[in-house]
């Protein structure tokens, strides 16, 4: 099988699994490109294969593959979900840390005998213009799209893409606490959703649409500040795009965010209004 993960197949052999993945052969109701350098494809499927697919019901087919996110693949779904940053490493990556693989604490120096060729470690950034195309012309025809975390890294690389998003990074420290607090307690995804508490990336954005859109700030209640942006930001919108609909949920970095029982009833909120279940 190709790098497309359908849960139908994996129904098909497990005859005990949850009804969920037993799917027929077919698309489900929503794609996900998911999974980079730094975020780990495996978490985010368990994740997202709980909340939204066991509790929600969404048929979800995972992928890691950029070049699946085109006009053709996306036709056939209602909802895309996008869980991943900008770049791929194609030629390696000049610091082997940041690999999911590498054991930080009391790792040894790595060695390899013969030695590694020198390599170029150098990102790419891999969305296309007509990929960008493809997403805004999803979302305007009545398709509807959830972003999650760091996706806002995509948008300096597309202005299609940055302009169904609604907003563009500046970064983000270290990974520490930070409250995610509602907002706006009116829309139908934060309702009955309290204010919660992760252990995270806080990322930092420039949102760039109405703030009346805005359901979610996130506030570092240390008092540590990002660069010259203060110790607040957007985490969180919804809007109508086109005829579709689009959500951005900032929190992700660990499955521990992903299951806070607060953000699990967020994301459900979200699925059903994007979806126009609520």
């Amino acid at each position: 099988m190709n790098r497309i993960t359908r849960r139908t197949a994996l129904g098909a052999i497990a005859a005990s699994a949850p009804a969920w993945l037993a799917r027929a052969e077919q698309k489900g109701t929503a794609f996900a490109l998911i999974g980079d350098r730094y975020h780990n494809s495996d978490y985010i499927r368990s994740g997202l294969g709980k909340t939204l697919g066991e509790d929600a019901g969404v048929a979800i087919d995972f992928c890691d593959e950029t070049k699946r996110l085109n006009a053709e693949n996306l036709a056939g779904y209602r909802l895309l979900i996008v869980f991943r940053d900008g770049m791929v490493w194609p030629d390696g990556y000049p610091d082997e840390s940041s690999n999911a693989g590498y054991v930080h604490t009391g790792s040894p120096q790595i060695v390899s005998d013969p030695p590694v060729p020198k390599h170029a470690a150098k990102e790419v950034f891999w969305i296309r213009p007509e990929q960008g195309k493809a997403v805004k012309d999803f979302v305007s025809n009545g398709g509807a799209a959830l972003f999650y975390h760091n996706v806002t890294y995509i948008s300096p690389h597309n202005d299609d893409f940055r302009d169904v998003l609604g907003a563009v990074t500046e970064g983000h420290p270290p990974i520490r606490r930070f409250r995610v607090r509602v907002v706006n307690k009116n829309h139908p995804i934060t309702r009955g959703v309290r204010d919660f508490v992760v252990t995270d990336e806080q990322h930092f954005m420039t949102y760039q649409k109405d703030p009346k859109y805005l359901l979610l700030q996130s506030v570092n209640e240390d008092g540590l500040p990002f660069k010259n942006l203060g110790t607040t930001s957007a985490a969180g919108w919804a809007y109508d795009y086109g005829k579709g609909r689009v959500c951005y949920l900032a929190p992700g970095h660990m499955l521990t965010d992903l299951w806070n029982p607060e953000y699990e009833k967020l994301q459900k909120n979200a699925v059903r209004w994007l979806l126009r279940q609520s």
